[in-house]
């Protein structure tokens, strides 16, 4: 997978926008303002997501291209390299897997207004 269909793919969900806060080589992913991934524009060969604690182990022991993710919490954040062992199947799954994290974490009025939108 390159970034521009992981970026595509992100930006198919429901309650997602995308900015630069950081630099301009950093691109966040947010799901009603919450951060759910990050994709690398300058290497443009790698995205952080947001990920359950023991399966973000588990996925790193599994694959050489799942490590911790550079400047995150290690314990909730992973990296992927998309030029190695990860398809494009376990790449949209573990966009899917970071969005639901965030989602779980919501509040009972910003999971009403997720709810609310089209």
């Amino acid at each position: 997978m390159d970034i521009e269909t992981a970026r595509e793919y992100c930006l198919s969900k429901k309650g997602v926008t995308e900015c630069l806060p950081f630099d301009e080589y950093s691109l966040v992913m947010k799901v009603m303002g919450k951060m759910f991934a990050l994709i690398d524009l300058e290497s443009a060969n790698k995205i952080c997501m947001k990920c359950d604690p023991e399966y973000a182990i588990e996925l790193r022991e599994q694959y050489f291209s799942i490590e911790a993710a550079y400047h995150f919490n290690k314990k909730h954040w992973n990296q992927v390299l998309l030029d190695r062992d990860a398809d494009d199947t376990l790449i949209k799954h573990l966009i899917d897997h970071s969005y639901k994290e965030v989602l779980k974490k919501f509040t009972k009025k910003l999971r009403t207004e997720y709810e609310s939108l089209p």
